[in-house]
């Protein structure tokens, strides 16, 4: 497992300290891997006095980590990206809920559950070959289904996070009925097997190899603020569409986190939290990866996303977008989304 400036060491040193130290620690369990995420610790840290031992690691090993040290885990807060990753945090009981006025104030009710919440958002979009395909054609989610498309629809694997919690929420908005019949039609429109992340679908949109994707927002501003040539030129013959503008709106997901129930270092926990809803923060956590700040009145300056225009957003609650999320699983494996 990775380590960022922080060592397993220090991090069961800072848990020996006595009580009066302990104050001014934090241990982070994060499964962001953002450069640009170190601005904002380290800001913190110059605030608050608060000392930042952060591992980082992929969400299951972690997860894994929490489990295995139960009561005596050195974690205090754990974040990530996606809804469905964090349901699972709270599906096994790990998260404790935090009282906070800031926090009720700051963070819109849609983007956060009883014990976790959402920092930034980014959008489920639709993306598409200009000389390939009518962008009329893929106005929603709907439309990736529809037989005019056969054989020229890529996606990344049905068992990704970020396409299960599309699926929970075509769930809530459509029925299980009919979100099964619509991955069904998406299947026979592949272009190819599932395979690869969102860039490789772009990539493969551009090159032609399909028509049409599906993918988050901010690979594709990624790409547009990229000083490669390659990266230039594809982005030239890719345009891009909000999906459902004329029903419930484009999916969103989040990347967000909590305190555990275990922490040792409670206070600092909910500092850190209340932290990340700062105008501050939300700079640095959204435009950091080309995403939306969660906190409506902080202002993006991100050229890309500007690019892209704006949209009508899905307000469907994370919290019930993230329960939907194991049988959006049971959906996709019937329709053969693998």
């Amino acid at each position: 497992m990775r380590t960022i400036r922080a060592s397993v060491f220090l991090l069961a040193a800072a848990c020996t300290l006595p009580a009066f130290a302990q104050e001014k620690v934090l241990n982070l369990y994060s499964a962001r891997h953002y450069q640009t995420d170190e601005a904002l610790y380290s800001s913190f840290t110059r605030q608050t006095g608060i000392k930042i031992n952060r591992i980082e690691g992929k969400e299951d090993e972690l997860l894994e980590r929490i489990k295995n040290e139960g009561a005596n885990s050195p974690a205090d807060v754990f974040i990530t990206v996606d809804a469905a990753r964090l349901a699972q945090a709270d599906a096994l009981g790990l998260f404790a809920p935090v009282q906070s006025k800031l926090l009720d104030e700051r963070i819109p009710a849609h983007l956060r559950s009883t014990d976790w919440f959402a920092f930034s958002t980014r959008a489920r979009v639709i993306l598409y070959n200009k000389a390939a395909v009518n962008p009329d054609d893929v106005r929603s989610y709907e439309d990736l289904a529809h037989p005019k498309l056969k054989g020229k629809v890529c996606v990344r694997s049905g068992a990704h996070p970020y396409n299960l919690s599309l699926g929970s929420a075509l769930i809530h908005h459509l029925g299980e009925q009919k979100t099964e019949e619509w991955a069904k039609g998406l299947v026979a429109n592949f272009a190819r097997a599932p395979k690869g992340g969102d860039t490789d679908q772009i990539k493969a949109v551009a090159a032609g190899e399909c028509g049409v994707a599906i993918s988050n927002s901010y690979y594709i501003a990624r790409l547009l603020r990229s000083d490669k040539p390659a990266d230039k030129q594809a982005m030239e013959k890719v345009g891009v569409v909000w999906p459902n503008q004329g029903s419930f709106g484009t999916h969103i997901n989040v990347s967000g986190g909590g305190m555990l129930k275990t922490a040792p270092h409670k206070e600092s926990a909910v500092k850190f939290l209340e932290y990340l809803a700062s105008d501050e923060a939300q700079a640095y956590f959204a435009n950091g990866n080309n995403e939306w700040p969660a906190v409506k009145s902080v202002a993006v300056k991100n050229p890309a996303l500007d690019a892209l225009g704006s949209f009508k957003a899905d307000t469907l609650n994370v919290g019930t977008l993230s329960k939907n999320t194991a049988l959006a699983q049971r959906v996709f494996d019937r329709a053969g989304w693998r």
